[in-house]
């Protein structure tokens, strides 16, 4: 008499093969997708430093117009150009436009910077107004104001 063991787990040929490649296919997805996120964050990361570096220059430009005072300003700088090392790729533009009489003069900062699609920029706007007469006297506080006081209790 023969017995004859019955194969229960009998697949057929090739299909481990199958989920092989499916397995395959499904991870070379997965890292696409990963590769693809991590690329354009990249892309993110430098945009957003670009445009905080041309925000600091445009508060540096726009501080010295305040400074100097938006008639003299044109006179002793530039109005256009490009920064100083380390920052020589971004260019600037100031644009000074009278508003009239005892307005307020309009001041415009451009800041400009090469990038893979071409070039960026981004434009600050702010009002600022006519310094009054040349011997300016600098403010002082009614009260001098101590600080360590505030902080720090007074040795006896």
């Amino acid at each position: 008499m023969t017995i004859r063991r019955l194969n229960l787990r009998h697949r057929p040929r090739g299909f481990a093969l199958i989920e092989v490649i499916m397995g395959g296919v499904m991870l070379g997805i997965g890292i696409a997708a990963v590769i693809s996120i991590t690329s354009r964050s990249l892309a993110s990361q430098v945009k957003g430093e670009n445009i905080l570096v041309a925000s600091w220059l445009a508060d540096e430009k726009l501080s010295m117009v305040l400074v100097e005072g938006p008639e003299t300003f044109p006179k002793i700088h530039d109005t256009y150009g490009t920064f100083e090392a380390p920052f020589e790729e971004y260019e600037y533009e100031i644009d000074i436009q009278e508003q009239g009489p005892r307005k307020p003069y309009r001041v415009l900062a451009t800041i400009r910077w090469p990038n893979a699609q071409g070039t960026s920029e981004i434009t600050v706007e702010t009002l600022i107004a006519a310094r009054l007469g040349e011997d300016l006297v600098p403010r002082e506080p009614i009260e001098i104001l101590d600080r360590d006081s505030r902080y720090f209790d007074e040795e006896e």
